[in-house]
């Protein structure tokens, strides 16, 4: 079975990927947070950002699916959900 990782290590994950692509501080980042509201993040940083959480957590966030995630959590809780459906890799 293909390893989950915990919300901590997601949400510590996203942060890092946030900081390096846009500069908010990893402290900034927080489940509670608006992408754009809070975050001040463009449409085009977000598709660079599900690029590397797609890298960083071994999981496919389609376009259509990036529009409906709006804040942190959003993101932390999709990410889980795929991990916890995909088929273990070999």
């Amino acid at each position: 079975m293909a390893e989950v990782a915990t919300e901590t290590q997601i949400l510590d994950g996203l942060a890092v990927i946030i900081d390096d692509i846009v500069g908010i501080d990893k402290s900034e980042v927080t489940p509670e947070k608006n992408f754009i509201d809070d975050l001040d993040i463009d449409s085009l940083s977000m598709v660079e950002i599900a690029v590397a959480a797609q890298d960083e957590f071994g999981v496919e966030i389609p376009d259509d699916e990036l529009r409906n995630l709006k804040t942190v959590k959003d993101v932390v809780d999709f990410v889980q959900n795929l991990q916890k459906t995909a088929p273990a890799k070999s």
